[in-house]
């Protein structure tokens, strides 16, 4: 069963260690994101030691009979200490959250101190990777080692239990409020785990046994674990998958707008101070296209104003009526009917033939509060808008003054 089970708890705490290893080398001075990144990096050593064929290579290595058993203790003590930092980073001002962190991390150094030595008295013959602790129950140093060990994996599982239900109510964002709950319930199912272990040496001195539920302790150890990371882990996934979002979204939008921007840009380069990047190189780079998305906004608008003299009144006024024929009204017929402007625009700026009077352009009086309802309605103008093929005999009919 733990070889089973180990694997998968192995790859989530890497993987969170991993993805706070990216953010540690910008955030270094978050003391909670320092205690989280390290809480995967030390349970995923946990786990790695813990595999039998890994246990039985550090053995040869170190030369020392079970050597993976307090390694990989050692590191899930460090592991309670470091959760419990990471909510009091959270729930408390700082200087008392620097004040409790101390205090946890110093109590887990005594404990892990203790542990060596009861370890090193014990002196086991026989490896054991599997049954470690039904084996040497009935020895009287193991027997401290476990009530130690286990007595600090329980009460640390009880606080985290109490404290993460107890925020989880009072959390704002949805994911911060799984992830307690998630927590709360893996801290719970671990409970499972260190009473069958207590049990065993309870056991050992009163005549009964737990060896059938070795396999059960081993998988309310794991599969809590497991639960209590994913739980840590809910809202920084949630967070990173947000930004990606965002990164693709702006990347899309770019796209969309690209058309528009192209025909703009080709009637006057003088709109585009910086001659954009291809967006496929970009995209293969990483690169966030939030700046230049900004950036073609504005190119875009200042296009459209070099456009407004050629702006022909019966060109707004045939737009309209054909659109609202269609069913277009409120912002879907501004953007169609600019559309159609800019399209025509050209086609007149191409021929050196001004408008007299000029229109205005039909989304003038849009209220745009914001610079992402303005890309929205960018959007919905690039989506109707056709790029003018010069060509055409209606250049020589804008140009005369005939209606297009």
């Amino acid at each position: 069963m733990k070889d089973i089970l180990h694997p998968l708890g192995l790859a989530i705490a890497s993987t969170g260690f991993l993805f706070l290893l990216r953010d540690l080398g910008r955030s270094r001075r978050d003391p909670a994101l320092v205690a989280l990144a390290f809480t995967y990096g030390f349970s995923a050593i946990s786990y790695a030691v813990s595999l039998t064929w890994v246990w039985v290579r550090i053995d040869g290595v170190f030369g020392v009979t079970n050597i993976s058993v307090p390694l990989a203790q050692g590191c899930v003590i460090l592991v309670l200490a470091l959760q419990s930092t990471v909510l009091a980073h959270w729930s408390m001002p700082p200087a008392e959250a620097l004040r409790r962190s101390r205090i946890l991390l110093a109590t887990a150094a005594v404990v892990i101190a203790a542990m060596s030595v009861l370890f090193v008295l014990l002196t086991p013959a026989t490896a054991r990777p599997v049954d470690f602790s039904m084996y040497y129950a009935h020895d009287p140093f193991f027997q401290a080692y476990v009530l130690l060990y286990f007595g600090t994996y329980t009460a640390a599982e009880i606080y985290l239990a109490r404290a993460c239900w107890r925020y989880a109510r009072t959390a704002s964002t949805p994911s911060i409020a799984w992830g307690l709950r998630l927590i709360t319930t893996g801290a719970v199912i671990t409970l499972g785990y260190s009473t069958i272990r207590i049990a065993a040496v309870v056991g050992a001195e009163t005549g009964f046994s737990v060896e059938g539920w070795n396999n059960f302790a081993w998988a309310c150890g794991d599969i809590g674990a497991t639960l209590t990371q994913v739980g840590y882990f809910l809202p920084l996934l949630t967070r990173r998958a947000g930004a990606v979002g965002d990164w693709a979204t702006a990347h899309l939008r770019y796209r969309r707008l690209r058309h528009l921007w192209a025909a703009l840009d080709q009637a006057d380069p003088g709109i585009t101070l910086r001659r954009p990047a291809r967006q496929r190189d970009e995209i293969l780079r990483g690169r966030s296209a939030h700046f230049p998305l900004l950036r073609r906004r504005v190119e875009i608008r200042q296009g459209q104003k070099l456009l407004r003299r050629y702006l022909d009144p019966a060109t707004r006024e045939e737009a309209e009526a054909r659109r609202l024929a269609e069913g277009l009204t409120g912002a879907e017929l501004a953007a169609a009917v600019t559309a159609e402007q800019i399209h025509h625009a050209l086609i007149r700026h191409r021929a050196n033939a001004p408008a007299d009077p000029p229109a205005e352009f039909a989304d003038a009086g849009l209220r745009l509060a914001t610079t992402d309802d303005e890309l929205l309605h960018l959007q919905r103008v690039a989506a109707y808008f056709t790029p003018p093929r010069y060509g055409d005999a209606s250049l020589a009919r804008t140009s005369s003054g005939a209606r297009t």
